[in-house]
């Protein structure tokens, strides 16, 4: 269109300028009326942006969704009809997507753990090919297929309706005391359809905990119940798991969630607040949970009236200070001198958690000096990390452990100390490290290395003697394995060996892993494991490590409609006239043609 629009207007105004002429002069200036008419038509081309070519349309990829999804509930007619429709749309390799993008035959029945799309997105702009996705609607990252090349459609296919519930998340201490009860938090989702009353059932190595009736959930509907568990009194590691139990719930694989629990026959740290606040909330699960410490806690609600973690049952004053008399490791939050001179109220190491009194300004950590915490703190990437509230003044001690500085001035203050004598102590002037943990990513692994590295240096020794041990809390199949270093890694020793072995299958191989922390790492990954429990075998110690159904297995709703997606021009689109050389040298040369014709007839 864009070229009849600018050849009628070239043809137009060069019939206006030369063929106004008597008949004699006509046939003359017909040569440059047609010169005349060629630059006009060239000048309103560009103008346009007219296509400088034929356009062709590539066929589309054709990617196939091949996730777990597909089978939650055991029907395969949707994922049956969806394999159908991409066999036969596919003109050249199919793509196969979920873990990864590969080209190949679609599987008999899917097994992917995930359903990442964005590698089929940049798989799709590498070719300037529009894809035609055939998905269930539920992937990963729904927002990438905006960027999709223009053409690209996206067709769903759901699986039938039908009751399910799943257990989405299981919160729960990684180390408790013998005997003690411990909070958990279980998160339930339903799916697509209304689901009846059922049974939550808490159990520690297949021996019932809890038993707890669930009322009726709504479709699509998330249920957070919080219960109090007694672990039991064998020390050592042991499976807490939890299942629902509804009637005609349709996919029984997602009804179980289990974790690592440590167990431990003493205290192993004591938590003293006398203003609890998010601070002092985050430090719990680094003890419990990164550094395996089996932890009390004893918070002041009101003057004189104190309450235990987790249970909120009341304790007296005199409980609280003999606990923290006798505890291995103290922290002390909040008023440091609630009990007096704090190194007189304890008799082991001590933290001393003092938030300023008041804020002026915000302070970003910037170094981590020379210190027991510099190994840990080593590849923090500083400008990633919220800023504090940093005391104007610190004690003293024998190193630092955190600097700070105001933003684009060159103010500094110390955030940490530690000394070692008399005894092992440390104090942190500073609030807000909470900010760190609740961000996650690189904030939360600065988060768990620093207070794991501070409470490390307290216990004279890693509190875990173990070389490593597994610091996740829920696994899921599909998902990296991480691990946490402990004390009986060798000293500038980078590399773990550990052995696995699945428990309860008769003559399973164990089989051996590596696992590289780097010189100053803290944490490693492993390759994802199947689902099962596996007994971890480690120098100085055991685990347990427990590996829960995909995340694909879990009651969702589609995050993506059919319909046309995507806007980026696909590689067979015209290329713009602006952008051929040969446009503009034609239109020079034919208007120097036609000047050179005007002035050889006598024009001007």
């Amino acid at each position: 269109m864009t070229w009849i629009i600018a050849l009628a207007a070239g043809i137009a105004l060069a019939a206006w300028s030369y063929l106004r002429a008597d008949a004699a002069a006509l046939a003359a200036r017909v040569p440059l009326a047609l010169l005349r008419a060629l630059s006009l038509t060239l000048l309103v081309a560009l103008l346009l942006n007219a296509p400088a070519g034929l356009s062709r349309s590539p066929s589309p990829l054709v990617a196939l969704d091949v996730s777990q999804s597909w089978l939650r509930g055991g029907n395969r007619t949707a994922w049956t009809r969806a394999r159908d429709m991409a066999r036969r749309a596919a003109h050249d390799s199919l793509l196969l997507f979920g873990d990864s993008v590969r080209r190949g035959a679609p599987p008999e029945l899917p097994a992917d753990n995930a359903t990442h799309i964005e590698p089929v997105v940049e798989r799709a702009l590498g070719s300037g090919r529009p894809v035609l996705l055939v998905t269930d609607g539920e992937v990963d990252e729904p927002t990438a297929v905006s960027a999709l090349p223009a053409g690209s459609r996206v067709e769903v296919t759901r699986p039938p309706t039908m009751v399910d519930v799943g257990i989405v998340s299981l919160e729960a201490p990684r180390s408790a005391v013998a005997g003690d009860t411990v909070e958990i938090r279980v998160l339930l989702r339903t799916g697509d359809s209304t689901a009846p009353a059922g049974t939550l059932v808490v159990r520690e190595d297949g021996s019932t905990l809890l038993s707890q009736t669930v009322d009726a959930m709504r479709a699509g509907e998330d249920r957070v119940l919080a219960l109090r568990v007694p672990v039991g009194t064998a020390a050592g590691s042991h499976e807490l798991a939890t299942m629902i139990t509804v009637p005609g719930d349709a996919e029984p694989r997602n009804d179980t969630l289990g974790v690592a629990i440590d167990v431990g026959r003493a205290v192993g740290a004591v938590v003293v607040s006398s203003s609890p606040d998010l601070d002092v909330r985050y430090v719990l699960p680094v003890l419990r949970g990164a550094v395996s410490l089996p932890t009390r806690a004893y918070f002041r609600v009101a003057p004189g009236v104190w309450r235990e973690g987790g249970s909120l049952a009341a304790v007296a004053e005199g409980d609280v200070r003999r606990a923290l008399h006798d505890a291995p490791i103290a922290l002390l939050h909040g008023d440091t001198a609630i009990f007096g001179a704090p190194m007189s109220a304890t008799t082991g190491a001590l933290v001393l958690l003092a938030p300023p009194s008041s804020s002026d300004g915000e302070w970003y950590p910037v170094a981590a000096p020379a210190s027991p915490l510099a190994s840990a703190l080593g590849g923090t990437p500083w400008d990633s990390l919220p800023p504090l509230d940093v005391a104007a003044t610190v004690p003293p001690g024998d190193w630092e452990g955190l600097v700070t500085a105001r933003g684009r001035r060159f103010d500094r203050r110390t955030a940490i100390t530690g000394s070692e004598a008399p005894r092992r102590r440390v104090v942190v002037a500073a609030s807000g490290l909470w900010r760190w943990h609740f961000r996650g990513g690189a904030g939360a692994d600065a988060y768990a290395a620093l207070w794991g590295s501070i409470f490390d240096w307290l216990a004279a020794e890693r509190a875990d003697p173990r070389a490593a041990f597994p610091s996740e809390g829920v696994l899921r199949a599909g998902e990296p394995v991480r691990w946490r270093r402990g004390g009986g890694a060798a000293a500038g020793d980078s590399a773990v060996t550990i052995f696995l072995r699945p428990r309860g299958s008769a003559g399973a191989r164990e089989d051996s892993v590596v696992l590289h922390f780097g010189r100053s790492g803290m944490v490693a990954e492993s390759a994802p494991l199947a689902r099962g429990v596996y007994d971890v075998r480690v120098p100085r110690g055991s685990a347990l490590l427990v590996v829960n159904s995909s995340r694909e297995l879990l009651p969702g709703a589609p995050t993506m409609r059919a319909g046309s997606v995507g806007g980026a021009p696909p590689a067979g689109a015209a290329p713009p006239l602006r952008d051929a050389g040969w446009a503009y040298l034609l239109l020079l040369l034919s208007l120097c043609a036609e000047w050179l014709l005007r002035r050889r007839s006598g024009l001007r």
